[in-house]
């Protein structure tokens, strides 16, 4: 039945439409890794708004492609000149950065895109077979359990991030209070509107989204100034099978790791990279050092990778948002009437499984992209990051203004834009804050749907095995977060 599906989102995919919403997201994404600081969340927040004028499987299709694209080009910069796209690429410059430092910069190159084009496949597959079971299972959970699965995501969301805790709770509970702005109290009144009747609807999520991390970005790349670096010269594009021979294993190893970590609501591809550099160092220590530093690239590339693209399973099979990104198309499924979660598998099947088919075409167009193209790529990064400031406060500007014909809206922009900018500046996490703000009104339904249900009784509450597990896991989550850091 999978195998039957996985062929038919095969064939709606590798129609002429979505085969170009998936080269735009492979190629765009490409873009944004290679170019430092940009970064996938803030790109997808700025193209938004042109979701209004897309199809819906297109516009998840292009937006996706982004977002693991964006692993891809990482590691170009990261390996020629130790400037990493992508956060996640520092892991993979370590190794990578060595071997162009010592001429084999062709061979690292080569390796980081078969090892992700192995995590994004298999990845694919993860998606494929466990995304229906959880969507299943999930509609026999209730409202309790899916209040307590949110306060388990929001946890984690905090506790996986590398701000101390008392940021991260302090951000996901501003997040939370932005969310309910404008959502109907007990009264049937709106709330914390201070009588501004443009607050009435609620914070667009629009503004708030590309404020945080498209404005907050150009303010940031101003701040930042002109920089330029010396690229590498890249005579030819392949090495040849015998001097990349070893990689396979370590990118196996890889994207089991990433798979996992990706399942994990609030992981990020950091710690995927991470935790897959770190088994690498151990399994592959009597290795001679060429094979140890193939296995440096191979495994953190695929870890990456397959976390990014895993993290999908969350959002369509329970509709919680794992990281940023998935927050962001929870609000670009929401601007199509579409419903994050299990509920999408009951209504859009055939998007599901031709996003499925789009992203095992669109790793294959990512080899294409990075492999003959990686000179080029890496020229980009010399474009001062000056330049790129006019065009983002514009695509911002326009965008946000265009989505609801607000004049409102952009005065959120300009304001959420400075309140990103300052977050970044003190080390304040805006991942919790997005999470807080998708996640508070959706927790507060079901909270009030589960005390109804138990008649306002909580031992009722506290005595249903589902969410008792789930609260049990973000307690325990919690202390050993305290009891490591504690230990420091």
């Amino acid at each position: 039945m999978i195998g039957g599906d996985i062929a038919a989102g095969l064939a709606a995919a590798l129609t002429l439409e979505h085969l170009g919403w998936a080269f735009a997201g492979a190629f765009l994404g490409t873009l944004v890794g290679v170019l430092p600081g940009l970064g996938p969340v803030a790109t997808i927040a700025l193209l938004l708004p042109t979701t209004f004028f897309l199809p819906p499987t297109g516009s998840l299709i292009m937006l996706a492609g982004i977002y693991y694209g964006a692993q891809y080009g990482s590691s170009t910069t990261a390996i020629l000149l130790n400037v990493p796209g992508e956060a996640s690429g520092a892991i993979t410059a370590v190794s990578g950065h060595k071997m162009a430092r010592e001429g084999r910069a062709v061979e690292a190159l080569a390796v980081a895109t078969l090892a992700s084009a192995v995590a994004g496949i298999l990845s694919a597959l993860v998606l494929a077979l466990a995304t229906p079971a959880l969507a299943r299972a999930s509609l026999a959970v209730g409202p309790a359990d899916v209040a307590a699965m949110m306060v388990l995501a929001c946890v984690l969301a905090v506790v996986l991030s590398a701000a101390p805790l008392a940021r991260g709770f302090a951000m996901l509970g501003l997040g939370g209070l932005l969310g309910l702005i404008g959502t109907p109290g007990p009264d049937g009144l709106p709330r914390f509107t201070f009588g501004v009747r443009a607050l009435f609807d609620g914070i667009g999520f629009v503004p708030l989204v590309v404020g945080l991390f498209g404005m907050s970005e150009a303010l940031a790349l101003a701040a930042r100034g002109t920089s330029g670096g010396a690229v590498a010269r890249i005579a030819h594009w392949w090495p040849g099978a015998a001097a990349i021979r070893g990689w396979l294993a370590p990118a196996l190893r890889g994207s089991l790791v990433g798979a996992a970590i990706g399942l994990v609501p609030g992981a990020t591809t950091l710690v995927s990279s991470f935790v897959a550099w770190s088994l690498e160092k151990r399994v592959s220590r009597r290795a001679p050092d060429v094979r140890r530093d193939i296995a440096g690239v191979a495994a953190p590339e695929a870890a990456n990778n397959a976390s990014a693209q895993t993290g999908f399973v969350a959002l369509f099979g329970l509709g919680i948002p794992s990281n940023a990104v998935t927050a962001v198309l929870v609000g670009a499924m929401m601007i199509h009437g579409l419903p994050p979660g299990p509920a999408l598998m009951d209504r859009e099947p055939t998007l599901f499984w031709t996003f499925v088919g789009s992203m095992l075409i669109a790793n294959l167009m990512l080899v294409v992209l990075n492999l003959p193209l990686v000179g080029l790529w890496a020229r980009l990064v010399t474009v001062p990051p000056l330049w790129l400031v006019p065009g983002i406060v514009l695509v911002s500007g326009v965008g946000v203004l265009a989505s609801d014909g607000l004049a409102f809206d952009v005065v959120l922009l300009a304001a959420f834009g400075g309140l990103g900018y300052a977050l970044r500046r003190t080390g304040f996490p805006l991942l919790p804050l997005l999470v807080g703000f998708v996640l508070a009104p959706i927790f507060e339904d079901h909270l009030r749907r589960a005390i109804a249900h138990a008649r306002g009784d909580a031992a009722t509450l506290a005595s249903q095995p589902i969410a008792g597990t789930l609260a049990a896991a973000a307690v325990l989550a919690l202390a050993l977060t305290l009891a490591r850091r504690g230990a420091r």
